[in-house]
C-alpha cells in the first residue's frame, strides 16, 4: 500500500499544475474558431493551445486558409509556437510553414491578455503578437510589425477574433 500511495504521489507531482509562470496563460488553453466577417477574400482557419510534456510547455498549432483573390492564388499557413519557461521568463519560438522563425518573450499586462514580443535588432524587424479575452469569451488576436530601427514603431499586419469550441 505505501508503495501506491508513493506512486501516485509522485504521478501527481510530475503531472501537476504548470510552473507559476504558465499559469497566466490558462485562458489560452483549448480550441480556437476564427470568426470571419463574411468578406468573400477573407481567411478562414483554427488554432489549439494545450498544455503538453507534463504541463511543462503550451503548444499552439495553427493553420488559415486563403481564398484565391487580386490575381493571387488560393494559400494555406500553418505555424507552431512552443511556449515555455526559462529561468523565470516565459518565452515562445515561433515556426511557420513559409520558413518563417520567431523567437519571443512573455508580457502579460492583465489577467486576460498576453503579448509575445521579439528582441529588438538594429537590422531586422520586431514583432509583437498580441490575444486579449474579451468579456463575451472570444479572443482578439494581432500581429504587428515594426520596421528595422525602430523597434517601438509597431503597425498591424493582420488581426482577427476566434471563439472556443464547444462555448
Amino acid at each position: 500500500m505505501f508503495i501506491f500511495l508513493m506512486t501516485v504521489s509522485f504521478t501527481l507531482f510530475v503531472q501537476g499544475a504548470p510552473p507559476a509562470a504558465l499559469q497566466q496563460l490558462q485562458f489560452l488553453l483549448g480550441d480556437w474558431q476564427s470568426i470571419g466577417s463574411g468578406k468573400p477574400e477573407e481567411g478562414t482557419g483554427d488554432f489549439t493551445f494545450k498544455a503538453s510534456l507534463q504541463n511543462r510547455v503550451i503548444v499552439r498549432t495553427n493553420h488559415a486558409d486563403y481564398p484565391a483573390s487580386g490575381g493571387r492564388p488560393a494559400s494555406r499557413h500553418e505555424d507552431l509556437m512552443v511556449i515555455y519557461v526559462e529561468g523565470e521568463v516565459v518565452k515562445a519560438d515561433y515556426h511557420d510553414s513559409e520558413g518563417h522563425v520567431i523567437r519571443y518573450t512573455l508580457q502579460s499586462p492583465a489577467a486576460g491578455e498576453v503579448a509575445f514580443v521579439s528582441d529588438a535588432a538594429a537590422s531586422a524587424p520586431r514583432y509583437r503578437l498580441t490575444y486579449k479575452l474579451g468579456a463575451d469569451k472570444t479572443l482578439a488576436g494581432r500581429f504587428e510589425i515594426a520596421p528595422p530601427g525602430k523597434p517601438d514603431a509597431f503597425s498591424t499586419y493582420l488581426s482577427w477574433s476566434a471563439r472556443k469550441v464547444g462555448q
